[in-house]
């Protein structure tokens, strides 16, 4: 014969749906009713009292923020995500959570949390920021030119997110800056692994990396002197009208350059001197590129 649930059960069930229910309608109540006191309604009762007040919660947690007690404040904008999710309160406290876990020096949970709240709310005045928390978490990892720039990539990306999307707010100014500085990282890491094979005679693999500089970041500090290694590479490999040709460009870029002077004497060894190249040649698009590039 089946075994049928008793009525002191039945009862048990019942008081914890009633209690759940209360709790997640966020009524205030001091207790639940009781059909008999079994000690299994502790639980729901504990679960009960954790709750509070979502706009509570959010002011503790901007105090803590304030008073610089960081993790406090993280863990009063998650319980607001925990007790009253998808409310008002719990969307911007899942802002303030990714800044106060950026502020924390969390770039993981910073960037996790604002990217679920791009994913959660994309259309809201807060997006741009969560947006742009995301590009400050992966600047601020930004290594050394020597290391790998695989967070130099992530930044720009961000913050290229933030001036193509919300290109009105108040961040993209900065977030164009930011641009700046990380286009110039990675350009300064194509010089560095360029040079590394130019010092290995590997002028093939160095030109490549040069060029690079030349073709996607010809608006950096960097593009004088990858022209001028480019004129030593080609020179080098007996290329005469290849170095000739990026010497031209550089003169025309940067006739004041030292970079140029130092190419300019380079040719002259040879009784050579700088001259352009076709107007259908690399050399003469990668002019139009660093006069009008981006």
């Amino acid at each position: 014969m089946r075994h049928m649930p008793s009525k002191r059960a039945n009862a048990s069930v019942l008081r914890r749906s009633l209690c759940l229910a209360l709790v997640a309608s966020s009524l205030s109540f001091g207790g639940c009713m009781s059909f008999g006191g079994d000690d299994d309604d502790v639980d729901v009762l504990a679960l009960a009292a954790e709750t509070e007040p979502a706009d509570v919660l959010y002011n503790q947690g901007l105090a803590n923020l304030e008073g610089g007690r960081l993790g406090e404040a993280a863990k009063k904008f998650e319980a607001i995500d925990r007790q009253h999710p998808y409310s008002e309160w719990a969307r911007k406290a899942l802002v303030m959570r990714a800044f106060t876990s950026y502020r924390n020096g969390d770039f993981e949970e910073a960037v996790t949390s604002a990217r679920r709240y791009l994913t959660t709310y994309p259309g809201t005045d807060e997006a741009a920021y969560a947006q742009y928390i995301i590009g400050l978490s992966y600047f601020r990892q930004i290594p050394d030119v020597t290391r790998d720039q695989k967070e130099t990539a992530r930044a720009f990306a961000a913050m290229q997110e933030v001036v193509d999307r919300y290109p009105e707010s108040e961040y993209a100014e900065d977030a164009r800056a930011k641009i700046r500085v990380t286009r110039d990282q990675l350009a300064g890491k194509e010089m560095q692994v360029g040079r590394y094979y130019l010092e290995r005679r590997e002028y093939l693999a160095a030109i490549n990396r040069f060029k690079t500089v030349v073709d996607t970041y010809p608006n950096t500090r960097h593009v004088e002197e990858a022209l001028a290694r480019l004129t030593e590479s080609y020179y080098a490999m007996g290329l005469s009208q290849e170095a000739q040709a990026s010497a031209s460009v550089l003169g025309q870029n940067f006739p004041d350059s030292e970079w140029y002077k130092d190419s300019y004497a380079l040719l002259q060894t040879n009784g050579l001197e700088p001259r352009a190249g076709t107007s259908d040649s690399w050399f003469a698009k990668a002019t139009k590129a660093i006069t009008g590039g981006a």
